[in-house]
């Protein structure tokens, strides 16, 4: 398994302000790990942001490193969520361990039975920013 330091996350400015808002409007509890990540991460524009970041409703090639299984997962907000079919939430600790890293960092986070978990991410095959889509 990879050690996972806390990676510096970026943001773009606009999931930084949807996800706060959603974390003004949730009954959810958010977990430590997302409020870190809103807390820390350097803001930048939707218009500025590199084409390999991680953003909201990114799809992601990911690798798990201790099994080898590639999976392609999308970072969505939990109403469109559906891990089966790859659409991880923001809020799920798989989604929070990916949002604002960049291809080749590794994602980590805790599992239900607490043991840790980790993914490399190979590549970021699509970008709502860099396709145009800077609202979405």
């Amino acid at each position: 398994m990879a050690i996972c330091p806390q990676s510096a996350r970026m943001m773009t400015e606009l999931d930084h302000v949807r996800i706060g808002n959603l974390r003004k409007q949730s009954s959810l509890a958010f977990a430590p790990a997302l409020e870190s990540v809103l807390d820390n991460a350097e803001l930048v524009s939707p218009y500025q942001v590199q084409p390999d970041l991680v953003t909201m409703n990114s799809r992601v090639l990911v690798v798990d490193e201790q099994t080898g299984d590639k999976r392609t997962l999308t970072l969505c907000y939990p109403p469109e969520a559906d891990p089966g079919t790859g659409f991880v939430s923001v809020l799920s600790p798989v989604g929070t361990g990916l949002l604002g890293l960049v291809e080749g960092q590794v994602a980590c986070w805790a599992m239900p039975n607490g043991a840790q978990a980790s993914a490399k991410i190979l590549k970021v095959l699509f970008q709502p920013e860099e396709s145009g889509e800077y609202l979405r």
